[in-house]
């Protein structure tokens, strides 16, 4: 059986000076200082960022988990569900989300209405919740006390075009951009870290397919091998029978970009659709924000990304 091609999602309003935002940590734990640097540049924005109870919670057992994950789902539903509340950025990936997601009330989401999300990383699995649960599109941008958010202001000004003037950022790739499979492609925008969305198959927040995307892929600390065994994960399910196009990111610490570059081709080269590498998303020195759920056209030549309508209205 066909799956559906992906479609269009509901695009939440951009935010306005003086918009409060909540921030949660689903995720990982977080530095404090680095949360409070993250905390001023939006301040700086003129916004009012709300840290949720938790963000600076450790789990007593699993220290790699920003405390107990009931903690983390409720964090993220009220703030959600606060009517005060225009945003939702997350603090930090690291792993966790697939342990809270289903905590999380989505009819209560659902009910409150949309909103902007933002995060990157292990937040990939909420990108797709959101988008199943609730047919939202999100922002695959970073995270607030992200090290590359802190440090990089192309990071920074990509982000705060993105949430008070999306239509000045339409169009999106790095110089560094250029093809792998060359070719022109149209399709809606999904994707995230590849090993979130392969840990994602047969999940009920995981789309069944793919088809009809343009799919964004990026990743960290997976070595060439892992790689490609997630990526023939991918192609073994039927994931990406029908993909209209892909854009891949940032590959950092997965071994020498020669390596890298040979799997991606051996293992997407055969889709037969454009494939553009090094877009500047992701885990990199320069992380542009890229709307999920977005109409646009992939082109290969150019290295680019075009929006047929800005991420937020």
């Amino acid at each position: 059986m066909t799956a559906t091609p992906v479609t269009p999602l509901a695009r939440p309003a951009r935010l306005r000076p003086g918009a409060r935002v909540a921030v949660v940590a689903p995720s990982g734990p977080v530095p404090e200082e680095r949360l409070a640097t993250g905390l001023d540049i939006l301040r700086g924005w003129d916004l009012e960022p709300l840290v949720a109870p938790h963000v600076l919670d450790t789990h007593p057992a699993l220290g790699y988990l920003a405390g107990d994950d009931r903690a983390r789902a409720r964090d993220l539903q009220e703030a959600w569900c606060d009517p005060s509340v225009s945003a939702v950025i997350c603090a930090r990936g690291g792993y966790g989300v697939q342990r809270m997601v289903d905590l999380v009330d989505w009819a209560a989401i659902r009910a409150a209405g949309p909103k902007v999300f933002v995060g990157y990383s292990d937040v990939t699995a909420l990108h797709e919740a959101f988008a199943v649960r609730t047919g939202l599109a999100t922002l695959h941008g970073p995270m607030v006390a992200a090290a590359t958010f802190l440090k990089d202001p192309r990071t920074q000004e990509s982000l705060r075009a993105t949430l008070f003037a999306p239509e000045s950022v339409r169009t999106v790739g790095l110089d560094t951009a250029r093809a792998l499979v060359p070719g022109r492609a149209r399709g809606v925008t999904l994707g995230g870290c590849v090993s979130l969305l392969a840990a994602d198959l047969a999940t009920p927040y995981g789309r069944p397919s793919a088809r009809g995307g343009l799919l964004l892929l990026e990743d960290v600390g997976e070595e060439p091998y892992r790689l490609d065994r997630i990526l023939t994960q991918l192609l073994r399910s039927g994931w990406l029978d029908g993909v209209a196009g892909i854009g891949l990111g940032s590959w950092e610490e997965c071994g020498p970009y020669d390596e890298i570059r040979a799997v991606l081709a051996d293992r997407l080269g055969g889709l037969g659709v454009p494939v553009v590498e090094e877009m500047g998303f992701g885990h990199s020195a320069t992380a542009l924000t890229v709307p999920l759920g977005v109409l646009g056209t992939l082109d290969a030549e150019s290295g680019t990304l075009t929006l047929d309508v800005p991420a937020l209205l």
